[in-house]
């Protein structure tokens, strides 16, 4: 055995073990950074050739690696806007170079220009809700994807453009028999009107609708309700639309046309018995906050509770987390073993549920890296006396020529 080699041996090791209690003191560091995965080391031996003649030491090589899908526990807080994911999947984010990570780290908060940006500085990123419609994700890519941004307005009014109105009529009423009610709608100025369903029985099975604006007396629309034996509504379509109003006198405002699903009304041998009806829009009102759901779509809360969705936050994973490459702030980036992006939502597939109001901690056990440093100051102290008494003979060696 070479007393070189038996001095390259103890260098290899006390240099493992310097990469081991770097990678602890990193996990000690971070043990209370939101979303931090523990890094660990692990050993493999190096084998050079030997001769029947002499043995050739060889060494050891170190390749750290990171318990990324190992979850952390979850740590609950009072803003709305830090988030966390129970189960899989990585929040989409990008940096200031524009650039897209997956990251677990959902402390968010508002910037100065009302986008969602984590204390790393990386901002939030999700899909835009399109009047109301679900955003269809893109599962191979980021494409579509924009920063979710809270600004708003101060005050907002919505126009009524659907709505649904359900009644029981009474089959046994006489022919020319009215039964009324009513339902509230927004013009575009948000100011209510009231509408009048006036329902008039025709002769057996048939009723006829007429829905006027109450304060003008303006007839909107009328309708043919028409019932079988079982008191089913057999009209087709089921939905009425009542005529627009322009420039309405004392506000100027417009009533949009209405669609107005009528599906729900019947015909049986009881008293009319209206359903209350719904309609969308809203009167004038200040954005009072924000909500996220555990389907991770956001909602802009209004003063008089109505909530807005204005994005669902799109989710990542990949085949095989714990071969992402780290980047600094507690992000990761597509690595050649890691597998490809694959992109969703919250609660479909493999992805997890989103929580307000949590925040992912670390997964590092400080108990588990302190017996580690023990462990690897012990090794590297065993490894230097390897290399210290490699050192000494070669003195002995060097010695016998004197």
């Amino acid at each position: 055995m070479s007393l070189y080699g038996m001095m390259r041996t103890g260098g290899s090791g006390m240099n493992a073990q310097a990469n081991r209690l770097g990678a602890v003191a990193e996990n000690i560091a971070n043990a209370n950074t939101t979303g931090y995965k523990r890094a660990s080391t692990e050993f493999s031996s190096m084998i050079l050739p030997a001769s029947n003649g002499s043995y050739n030491s060889g060494g050891v090589e170190t390749k750290v690696r990171y318990s990324i899908s190992a979850e952390g526990a979850k740590v609950y807080t009072t803003s709305a806007s830090d988030l966390a994911l129970d189960g899989g999947g990585f929040f989409i984010v990008s940096g200031t170079n524009n650039q897209e990570y997956l990251t677990r780290a959902g402390a968010f908060t508002q910037d100065g220009d009302g986008n969602l940006v984590n204390s790393a500085g990386y901002t939030l990123l999700g899909y835009e809700y399109n009047e109301g419609v679900d955003p269809t994700v893109v599962v191979n890519g980021f494409d579509g994807l924009s920063k979710v941004n809270l600004s708003s307005d101060g005050l907002v009014a919505n126009g009524s453009t659907t709505g649904t109105m359900g009644a029981n009529l009474p089959s046994g009423a006489a022919d020319g028999d009215i039964s009324t009610t009513s339902l509230i709608v927004f013009d575009s100025q948000g100011n209510t009107r009231i509408l009048d369903f006036n329902y008039e029985k025709t002769s057996d099975n048939n009723w006829s609708l007429e829905i006027v604006d109450r304060e003008s007396g303006t007839s909107l629309a009328t309708q043919a309700l028409t019932f079988d034996s079982s008191g089913v509504l057999t009209t087709s379509p089921t939905t009425v639309t009542t005529a627009a109003m322009t420039g309405i006198a004392g506000s100027g405002a417009d009533l949009g046309a209405i669609d107005i699903d009528l599906g729900k009304t019947t015909q049986l041998g009881y008293k009319f018995n209206p359903d209350g009806g719904t309609i969308d829009g809203n009167s004038p009102s200040k954005v009072a906050g924000f909500q996220i759901d555990d389907d991770g779509i956001v909602y802009v809360k209004y003063e008089n509770g109505k909530l807005d969705p204005r994005y669902r936050i799109a989710l990542a994973n990949v085949q095989s987390p714990d071969n992402l490459v780290p980047q600094s702030g507690n992000v990761y980036s597509q690595g050649v073993n890691s597998g490809v992006i694959v992109t969703g939502f919250a609660g479909s597939g493999d992805f997890g549920s989103v929580i307000s109001g949590a925040l992912e901690s670390s997964n590092v056990d400080i108990a588990e890296e302190l017996t580690a440093m023990i462990e690897s100051q012990r090794s590297y102290t065993a490894n230097s006396k390897v290399f210290q008494t490699g050192a000494d003979l070669l003195d002995v060696l060097v010695n016998l020529k004197r």
